[in-house]
């Protein structure tokens, strides 16, 4: 009877055990390139991962941290033009819902900055750079988190319907880059 009782705990403490490894696993967030998105710390009121990549962090309730709403606003006002509304892509440019999914961030950031030309027979894609547009590039991660979490269908098309409120650290850091 002891060794029954004593089987049956260890058999318990196994399995919750395993379930609490599950569940790690399941809060954990990867890109299909192997990029781990998991947010682990907040800095200027943005969300980063382990290795400082920024990223944004979802509530059980919907609600979206602010920086990513910032994104939503920065890439409807400077990027649908050509890449179309919600990260979907057009004629004329990429999905880049999806292209954040595949590419390393330093390349994104670059693209960003310094633009991007593909022009040959079979394609004529044109990507002028932004890294001297203040309104682009103090918001280039806002910009990359709000399409991470499209890509990832974690946010809706159209407008976030719940949002985080903007920290006094989020606000200084805009205020730096955009007068800086």
């Amino acid at each position: 009877m002891k060794m029954t009782a004593i089987a049956g705990a260890a058999a318990l403490a196994f399995a919750m055990a395993s379930a609490t490894v599950g569940f790690a696993e399941e809060a954990k967030k990867t890109l299909p390139n192997g990029t781990d998105i998991t947010p682990a710390n907040m800095e200027n009121g943005r969300w980063y991962t382990e290795d400082g990549i920024p990223t944004y962090k979802l509530e059980e309730d919907g609600t979206i941290d602010f920086a990513t709403f910032s994104g939503y606003r920065r890439y409807s006002a400077e990027c649908h033009v050509c890449h179309g509304p919600d990260g979907e892509g057009s004629t004329y440019a990429p999905a880049l819902k999806e292209s954040v999914l595949r590419m390393d961030y330093y390349d994104y950031q670059e693209i960003v900055a310094s633009g991007k030309q593909e022009v040959n027979t079979a394609s004529n894609m044109v990507m002028p750079a932004f890294g001297t547009n203040r309104n682009v590039w103090c918001y280039v991660d806002d910009i990359y988190i709000y399409l991470l979490a499209r890509g990832m269908n974690d946010l809706p098309r159209g407008r976030p319907a719940k949002r985080g409120d903007k920290t006094d650290e989020f606000t200084a850091q805009e205020t730096s880059c955009m007068e800086g």
